[in-house]
C-alpha cells in the first residue's frame, strides 16, 4: 500500500529546512562559544544519520549515550565587577550573540525532536494496516517537510480491462450467449433507424405471424434480448428487515425472499404480473440474519440457513402448515462429530451458502472457516467435510443443473476452486481460477457445464471457461508467490474501495470482466440471465449504490435499473425511532444497497431484493418489467403499488411524513 522507498537523508535537504541564519557579527569572529561548539558538534552527528533511525527498536523514555540531555546543559552567569574596563555598551555587545546563539540552539534542538517523532509517526503509518486510511501523493508544490510521506507509485491508468472485450465479443458472435443483431436485421428494419421502432415491428410481425418458421424464431430470441427491465417499478413490497436473497424457481411459478427477521416468505408467480402470497416460515433461534436460500429441483422443498451449522427443510406446499425439517450439517458418517474431528474442523460452523444438487438428493454448503460441506438428505448425515479454503466460503454451485458431480466454490481467499464429487476423499480441488485480488461474494453457473460467473470484493465481476481452468498442483505451485496471498484484504463492511489498489493478477485465467458496480456492506449477488426471457444475452449483479447492472458479455453496459430511485421515500419515517430515544443522530436519510436480483426465466421482469429504507433499517422486493419506457398505464394493479409483505395495500406506506416532520413530532414525546 505504501511506497517501499526510504526518508531522504537530511544531508539532502536544502536550506529552507532550517531557520537558522548566523549573524553577521558571528561570520567576523574567529573563536567559537562553548555553546556553538556544541550545536556544530549535534548537528554533525544527525547529518551523519546516528540519530534517528537507530532509536526506533529502543524502549519508550530510553536515553543514548550520544544525545544530549537536557539537564546536562549549565549556564552560568558571571559577575562583572564595577570597575571593568568595558563600558556598559561593550558587555551589550558582546552578550547578545552569545544569548541569541543559545536560543538558536534551544530552536534547533526543539525542531530535530519535532522532526524525528514526525519521522516515527509517518514509518508507522506506512507499516501497519492505520497507513491505508491515508492517501499519500507527492506533489510538485510539497512542503519541505512532506518530503518524508509514504508515497504510492502511480498506477498505470490503462491497467483495467478493456472495453469491450473481445473475448467477450467473440462470445457474443459464437450464439452462446444471445443472438447477433446483424443476424436478423432486414432492409425494412434499416430504414427504421429508431430501436424502439423496430421493436415496436417485430412485435407486430410476431402477432400478425409474419414471415416463415426461420423468421419467426429469429425475431422471438431478438424480442427477448431486447426487451431490459427499466427502473419504474410495477410493485414494492416493503417488509419490516432487510432482504438478503430473493429468487424465482426455475418454471418461474415461485418466488421467495429471505429477511433479516430469519422469515422466509413464498409467493406464488405463475401470473408473474399478478402475485399472491400464500405461506411464510421461520429459521428457529437463528444468529444475525439467514444468509440464503435454494429451491429443490422439483420445488417441493425449501432449504435456508443462518450463520449456523443447521439447516431448515420446509415444504413449498400451502396447505402443510407444520414446522420446517432440521438438518444438521456438523452431523458425521459416524453421528455426532469425535474429538478429533472437532479439532481438525473446529466443531461448529456457520452457513454461507446452500445450493440443492441438480437431482435433489444432496446438499451443499459453503461454511466458516473455509470448509465445505455435502451432506445426504435421504441419510440424514454429511457425507464430506473438506478443508478446502483458508478463509470463509461464502458461495457453491453446480456446474450442471442435472448433474451433481462437478462443484464450485468461492472464497474470502480471492480464489474459485472446482470440485469432482466423486473423489473428495482426499480433500483436493480439481482446479482452480484465479484472477480475484480480494474475496469472492456469489458464483452462479450457467448451468452448462462449461461457464461460471464471479462476484469479487475488488468491485469487479468475471466470466470463467471450465477448460480454462488451473490444474491443482500448478495452482499450489504458484500460491506463495500471489501478491493476493500475502496481503491483508479489504473489508468491504465499512470501507471504500480505492481503485488506485487494483491491480491485474498475473495469474489471472478469467475470460471477460466487468466493472461498474460496488460490491460494499454485504455479499452482494451476480447471475446469468435466463435463456426463456433474454436469450442468455446478459449477466447482472446488484450494487450497494441502489442499482442493478446489467452487461453485454462484452462488458458494456446494456442496462442500469436504478432502485434506489424506484423506491425513494415509499414509505413514512418510523417514528418508533424516537419512541426508542434516540437522538438525531439516526439515519435519516433513504439509502438503498440491492443484494440480490432475479430475472424471470420467461417474462422480461428482474425483481430486486435490498436493503432499502432510513438508514437502510428496512427491506424491499421490486419488481421492474419491461415497459418501453412509460410512466404509468391503465393495467391493474396500477405501477408503482406500495404493498406489505402479505402483498397486501398499506395506506401507511403512502403517507407524505418526511423525517424532518417526524423529528419534529417525535422530539419532545
Amino acid at each position: 500500500m505504501a511506497s517501499n522507498s526510504n526518508p531522504p537523508d537530511v544531508s539532502m535537504s536544502s536550506d529552507s529546512d532550517s531557520d537558522y541564519q548566523p549573524a553577521e557579527e558571528a561570520e567576523e569572529e574567529d573563536e567559537q562559544s562553548e555553546g556553538e561548539m556544541l550545536a556544530q558538534a549535534y548537528l554533525e552527528r544527525l547529518l551523519a544519520g546516528e540519530s534517528d533511525d537507530d532509536q526506533d527498536n529502543q524502549e519508550e523514555g530510553g536515553a543514548r549515550e550520544d544525545e544530549i540531555q537536557f539537564g546536562d546543559i549549565q549556564v552560568e552567569i558571571e559577575e562583572v565587577p564595577s570597575n571593568a574596563d568595558e563600558t556598559e555598551a561593550e558587555n551589550a555587545e558582546r552578550s547578545e550573540p552569545d544569548l541569541f546563539t543559545f536560543f538558536q540552539i534551544l530552536l534547533l534542538i526543539s525542531q530535530f525532536a519535532v522532526a524525528r517523532t514526525r519521522r516515527r509517526v509517518l514509518r508507522l503509518l506506512q507499516n501497519s494496516e492505520i497507513g491505508r486510511i491515508f492517501r499519500f501523493a507527492p506533489d510538485d508544490d510539497e512542503d519541505e517537510d512532506d518530503r518524508w510521506l509514504p508515497r504510492r507509485q502511480r498506477p498505470d491508468p490503462d491497467r483495467f480491462p478493456k472495453v469491450p472485450s473481445d473475448a467477450g465479443t467473440e462470445l457474443m458472435n459464437s450464439g452462446l450467449f444471445g443472438t447477433n443483431p446483424t443476424q436478423t436485421v432486414t432492409s425494412r428494419d434499416r430504414v427504421s433507424l429508431e430501436k424502439k421502432k423496430k421493436l415496436a415491428w417485430r412485435i407486430m410481425e410476431r402477432e400478425l405471424a409474419v414471415g416463415n418458421s426461420a423468421t419467426e424464431k429469429l425475431n422471438n430470441r431478438r424480442l427477448a434480448q431486447g426487451m431490459i427491465p427499466s427502473t419504474n417499478a410495477d410493485m414494492i413490497i416493503h417488509y419490516d428487515e432487510p432482504v438478503y436473497s430473493g429468487q424465482f424457481s426455475d418454471d418461474g411459478n415461485f418466488f421467495f425472499s429471505a429477511n433479516k427477521d430469519y422469515h422466509v416468505r413464498m409467493y406464488d408467480t405463475s401470473n408473474p404480473y399478478k402475485w399472491r402470497y400464500y405461506k411464510t416460515v421461520e429459521y428457529p433461534f437463528g444468529s444475525w440474519t439467514l444468509t440464503d436460500a435454494s429451491l429443490s429441483p422439483d420445488n417441493k422443498y425449501l432449504a435456508y440457513t443462518s450463520i449456523k451449522s443447521q439447516v431448515c427443510l420446509a415444504p413449498t406446499d400451502p396447505n402443510d402448515m407444520g414446522d420446517p425439517y432440521i438438518l444438521d450439517l456438523a452431523d458425521m458418517p459416524a453421528g455426532r462429530p469425535n474429538t478429533a474431528q472437532r479439532l481438525r474442523f473446529g466443531g461448529s460452523f456457520g452457513i454461507w451458502s446452500i445450493r440443492y444438487s441438480g437431482d435433489g438428493e444432496r446438499l451443499v454448503a459453503g461454511t466458516t472457516g473455509g470448509s465445505i460441506v455435502v451432506y445426504d438428505i435421504e441419510a440424514r448425515r454429511s457425507l464430506h467435510r473438506i478443508p478446502g479454503h483458508d478463509e470463509d466460503v461464502n458461495a457453491v454451485c453446480f456446474a450442471d443443473s442435472s448433474s451433481p458431480h462437478i462443484l464450485y466454490s468461492g472464497s474470502d481467499d480471492t480464489t474459485l476452486k472446482v470440485w469432482d464429487t466423486r473423489s473428495l476423499g482426499d480433500s483436493r480441488a480439481a482446479g482452480a481460477f484465479i484472477g480475484h485480488i480480494e474475496g469472492l461474494t456469489y458464483i452462479d453457473s450457467k448451468g452448462d457445464g462449461r461457464y461460471i460467473l464471479s462476484n469479487g470484493k475488488d468491485q469487479s465481476m468475471k466470466l470463467w471457461d471450465l477448460r480454462m481452468v488451473m490444474p491443482s498442483g500448478e495452482f499450489e505451485r504458484i500460491k506463495p508467490q500471489r501478491r493476493a496471498t500475502a496481503e491483508h484484504h479489504f473489508d468491504y463492511r465499512w470501507g471504500t474501495y480505492d481503485e488506485d489498489d487494483w491491480y491485474q493478477d498475473r495469474h489471472d485465467n478469467s475470460l471477460v470482466t466487468f466493472r461498474g458496480h460496488k460490491v460494499l456492506r454485504t455479499l452482494i449477488r451476480c447471475h446469468f440471465s435466463p435463456p426463456g426471457s433474454t436469450n442468455s444475452r446478459y449477466v447482472y449483479s446488484g450494487s450497494e449504490d441502489g442499482k442493478v447492472f446489467i452487461w453485454n458479455m462484452d462488458a458494456t453496459l446494456a442496462g442500469v435499473i436504478d432502485v434506489f430511485a424506484a423506491t425513494k421515500n415509499s414509505r413514512p419515517f418510523p417514528a418508533a425511532n424516537y419512541d426508542m430515544g434516540w437522538d438525531n443522530t439516526t439515519p435519516t436519510q433513504w439509502r438503498t444497497c440491492v443484494r440480490d436480483a432475479s430475472w424471470h426465466p420467461s417474462a422480461p421482469m428482474i425483481v430486486a431484493s435490498a436493503w432499502s429504507g432510513y438508514g437502510m433499517s428496512t427491506g424491499t422486493c421490486t419488481a421492474h418489467s419491461w415497459n418501453d419506457g412509460a410512466e404509468d398505464d391503465d393495467a391493474e394493479p396500477k405501477m408503482g403499488a406500495r404493498v406489505n409483505e402479505k402483498l397486501e395495500h398499506d395506506p401507511e406506506f403512502y403517507a407524505r411524513s418526511s423525517p424532518r416532520t417526524m423529528r419534529t413530532r417525535y422530539r419532545f414525546r
